[in-house]
């Protein structure tokens, strides 16, 4: 049974739409009203922190699950993330802690085989 025969069509481009209203309303309070006025400087030492929230939550699944492995862990991964997060903590620099993990995860790659 597919989505569309159990909602019916109708109601699945319905809920499509307020999606899309939902999202244009959610983005042009913060980008169309505000936009023009400088923010506050508490919201702006937040805003700071944005990518150190967001990109972790994104690299984890691909570290813990990677799709390469059908979701079993992989030592190859652990290991280039154990690598970026301690070249990332010793030397204070992203393009460091980066080609800190690419390079551990390429040897460990190619010493698994």
């Amino acid at each position: 049974m597919s989505t569309a025969d159990f909602y019916g069509r109708p109601v699945i481009w319905l809920i499509i739409l307020a999606l899309g209203v939902g999202t244009f309303v959610l983005r042009y309070s913060f980008l169309g009203l505000f936009g023009n006025r400088p923010l506050p400087e508490w919201a702006l030492r937040y805003l700071r922190y944005t990518a150190v929230a967001v990109l972790p939550g994104l690299v984890a699944p691909l570290v813990l699950w990677p799709a390469a492995t059908q979701g079993a862990p992989d030592p190859a991964r652990l290991l280039a993330a154990a690598a970026t997060l301690g070249v990332g903590v010793l030397s204070r620099n992203t393009l460091y802690a980066i080609l800190g993990g690419l390079t551990t995860l390429y040897l460990a790659l190619w010493l698994v085989g």
